[in-house]
């Protein structure tokens, strides 16, 4: 009974391990898998509604740690604030609320990070629209 006991933890141990690995190789800190540094990002835009529009892939760079592993784009003049944020695994969700002059505008994203890639989804909804960006982000350096 002991030796089958021992086995099993040995076996929970070994599996645990190799789950808390990154890409590179390295372990992971807080159970996120995302390499600190600068992040290219790209995201499309589409909008249904009354009349719905998709916006070509705009691409930025931003500089991402694992106290902020939130991916966004900061606009000058623009009052939004991330009210909610949750990590769970590799995955990163937040509530981002925004001030504007037709009121306030509510946007919950996720983005699951992969080590040196990320996917994610943000979802908005305006009075008469729903917003829906797709994002990827590659890592490509440190950041400056």
């Amino acid at each position: 009974m002991f030796r089958i006991f021992m086995i099993s933890l040995i076996s929970i141990s070994l599996l645990f391990f190799a789950c808390s690995k990154r890409e590179d190789g390295t372990k992971k800190a807080d159970g996120l898998n995302m390499k600190e540094g600068n992040w290219e990002i790209t995201v499309i835009m589409q909008a249904t509604g009354k009349i719905p529009i998709q916006i070509p892939p705009q691409t930025f760079t931003q500089c991402i740690k694992r106290e902020n592993a939130v991916p966004q784009k900061i606009e000058i003049n623009q009052d939004c604030k991330i009210t909610k944020q949750e990590v769970k695994g590799d995955t990163v969700s937040w509530i981002l609320e925004c001030k504007t002059p037709k009121g306030p505008v509510i946007s919950e994203g996720t983005v699951t990070y992969k080590g040196t890639t990320f996917d994610g989804v943000i979802k908005m909804k305006d009075s008469d629209m729903d917003f829906t960006q797709t994002m990827n982000g590659r890592w490509i350096g440190e950041c400056k």
